[in-house]
């Protein structure tokens, strides 16, 4: 059983990730986290002490504490917004769906996300551009079974990882980083040169046991950095 401090952090922890809570959403008071878990203050100062040196909240003397805002570099282990990072950059983001299809899942699809060969997904393929020049090409599968309205989604207003992390809060989550050299495709759609060195971020993410998510999305390798923030195994 989670001690109770461990069941706070967690909770927390959930709603942040999920985007419940974005970057500068009040945490609520130490009194008020105090009244709703009925604890004392010390676990509670434990509780967002520990968040705090992770780096997921900031500390504010007399003001409380808000979720913090994610640092320019991209957190391998974190779920990244295109869109939010683009505004809080202060630099024009727009997406472009270039496929939409339903297509079964072939075996090498069905390993790397447990499903069974066969099983229907939505394929999504799109290019994500800030300030004219393509950052990223992202191939993406969504479990309709788990998200049966993404479906009918048109995805007009959000690109896809954005919509997902605003409606569907995930609590597993797998990444892989690779490098991969741009064929003459990915190349045209980068603007980069053809064998130019690339980072690819595979993310696969699932709900109580239930796959979600498939990204597989590919940076050109001089434009982006993945950084990682790690804590010793106990």
């Amino acid at each position: 059983m989670k001690h109770l401090h461990q069941r706070i952090r967690d909770d927390i922890e959930a709603r942040i990730m999920s985007g419940e809570w974005p970057p500068g959403h009040r945490i609520p008071f130490e009194h008020e986290l105090m009244a709703e878990y009925g604890c004392s203050r010390m676990t509670v100062n434990k509780v967002l002490s520990t968040l705090a040196a992770n780096g997921l909240i900031t500390r504010r003397r007399r003001a409380g504490s808000v979720v913090a805002q994610p640092s320019n570099q991209q957190a391998v282990l974190q779920i990244q917004d295109f869109a939010r990072e683009a505004a809080r950059a202060g630099t024009e983001y727009r997406f472009k769906i270039l496929r939409r299809s339903i297509e079964p899942i072939d075996a090498a699809a069905a390993q790397r996300t447990g499903m069974r060969v066969g099983t229907k997904m939505l394929s999504l393929s799109t290019l994500h551009v800030m300030d004219d020049v393509p950052q990223a090409f992202e191939q993406r599968l969504i479990n309709l079974a788990t998200v049966p309205e993404a479906d009918t989604e048109p995805f007009k207003d959000d690109p896809p990882g954005t919509w997902l992390l605003r409606r569907v809060p995930w609590t597993d989550a797998e990444h892989i980083v690779r490098a991969v050299n741009a064929d003459g495709t990915l190349a045209r759609r980068l603007q980069i040169q053809t064998g130019a060195a690339c980072l690819v971020l595979e993310r696969r993410t699932w709900q109580a046991g239930a796959f979600v998510t498939e990204a597989r999305i590919t940076y050109p390798g001089d434009r982006h950095q993945l950084v990682g923030r790690f804590s010793p195994v106990a």
